[in-house]
């Protein structure tokens, strides 16, 4: 202020002194310094005017030039408005970050405003819901949710639990199911969270599939082997008929035991991490090892009659742990060994794939399996043909083990089959599980 006041002060003398100098009468004098404070306030009011248009434009970054307290102002203001603009983008940065983070989340998000309408929705959200996040900006939720439990949800008011809805497939998957969940925040406002639980859904049927065929499966031997125990109990027998009996019993303590043996292996595989890439095998020993196992299988069902042969001489070794890959190589060969009829063949061995890879393939000329049941082969306890797995000893675990075993290694099972033109089963491991020979 002190600034503008010698301005006004330094333009009325120099008004003052130009009239004195030019020989005005007194009156013209005193009009000097008049027409000094007429062009300062002229001039005050260009800069102003300046500076106001300057702020007005919100161009912060070309600020205008003025002198004086004006040019003192625009460079506060200049500074001022950088550090808001600062503050703002470091703002927006942090939003865009929160906002990021809540789009990655699996769990849907939805905000609503006082009326119910959607104001920003993640994708996990519009997936969950079958919404469009950008079409259905301030529509409202209970005109997109049609669901009569999530109106029910809505209209009783009570958030303190979640409700759940079917999800958008549930054409295709009749597991399908959404939970959604209100929460209240400022006023009036809601966060309406979502969560796919079709995973928890299925694993809780299946949890209760296993339970019930492990329940069978043990229920079924126990009650031959406690059958003939009373019968050898009540009964007067010959020596040869208890033997028959005996015979019958042992198979039966074989098969629960093998039963037990299955479960402890996937139990087991299930619960410790993937093998380290430390130990280094010989692909084809481990191929030769389980065709061994294979013919004296095949020699103790009565099917010797079986050509059981092996192809792909690689030289490579494979790192993983000998026990899993045996067991896994082992329940493929064995498999082919109890459904291929005993004037079928069986082949074995490993193929070198062009990345790097090698595969493990069982080739059978067995009765071969339907496609629809190719898909679920790797279930626990799914038979193809119930009656023909119990006559052959199968748990209905062996191509479960494989699956573990195979995805633990980094690898894939792969299956083809036509009904009456035999079977192929592959495990594939990947080029850093294999080391080629030298050349």
């Amino acid at each position: 202020m002190l600034f503008r006041f010698f301005e006004l002060l330094a333009l009325s003398l120099v008004g003052w002194i130009v009239s004195k100098l030019l020989g005005f009468s007194q009156g013209a004098t005193i009009f000097g310094p008049i027409a000094g404070i007429a062009i300062w306030v002229v001039w005050d009011g260009v800069r102003a005017t300046r500076v106001t248009t300057w702020l007005q434009s919100r161009r912060y970054d070309a600020p205008p030039q003025v002198s004086g307290v004006w040019g003192d102002v625009v460079e506060r203001s200049r500074k001022a408005f950088r550090r808001l603009i600062r503050r703002a983008q470091d703002r927006q940065r942090r939003l865009d970050e929160f906002l990021s983070a809540i789009q990655a989340s699996p769990n849907g998000v939805i905000l609503l405003d006082e009326q119910g309408r959607i104001e920003w929705s993640n994708q996990a959200a519009s997936e969950h819901l079958g919404l469009d996040p950008k079409r259905d900006v301030r529509q409202y939720i209970r005109n997109l949710v049609r669901s009569p439990a999530f109106a029910a949800y809505v209209n009783r008011g009570d958030f303190s639990h979640p409700v759940l809805i079917d999800g958008p497939n549930v054409a295709h998957d009749a597991l399908a199911e959404i939970s959604l969940q209100m929460h209240p925040y400022g006023t009036a406002r809601h966060l309406l969270l979502s969560n796919d639980v079709t995973a928890l859904k299925r694993v809780e049927s299946m949890r209760r599939d296993f339970v019930a065929n492990v329940s069978h499966e043990i229920r079924t031997p126990l009650t031959v082997i406690r059958g003939f125990v009373e019968t050898l109990q009540s009964l007067p027998l010959s020596e040869a008929e208890q033997r028959h009996y005996l015979d019958l019993m042992n198979q039966q303590a074989i098969r629960m035991e093998s039963l037990v043996v299955d479960l402890l292996t996937l139990s087991k595989l299930e619960g410790s991490p993937p093998p380290a890439i430390g130990e280094w095998l010989d692909a084809d020993e481990l191929r030769d090892q389980v065709l061994q196992d294979a013919r004296a299988l095949s020699a103790v069902m009565g099917e010797g009659a079986q050509a059981i042969e092996s192809f792909g001489e690689t030289g490579v070794r494979v790192a993983g742990l000998r026990s899993e890959l045996v067991s896994a190589m082992g329940n493929l060969v064995s498999n082919a060994v109890r459904y291929t009829p005993t004037d079928g063949q069986i082949s074995a061995g490993w193929l070198r794939l062009p990345d790097g890879g090698v595969s493990f393939v069982v080739k059978d000329s067995g009765p071969g399996i339907s496609p629809e049941h190719l898909p679920r082969l790797s279930e626990r306890f799914y038979r193809v043909d119930r009656s023909r797995s119990r006559e052959t000893g199968g748990t209905g675990l062996g191509l479960a083990i494989v699956k573990h075993v195979t995805q633990r290694h980094g690898g894939e099972l792969h299956v083809e089959s036509t009904v009456g033109g035999g079977s192929q089963f592959t495990i594939q491991l990947p080029a850093r599980r294999v080391k080629q020979p030298l050349p």
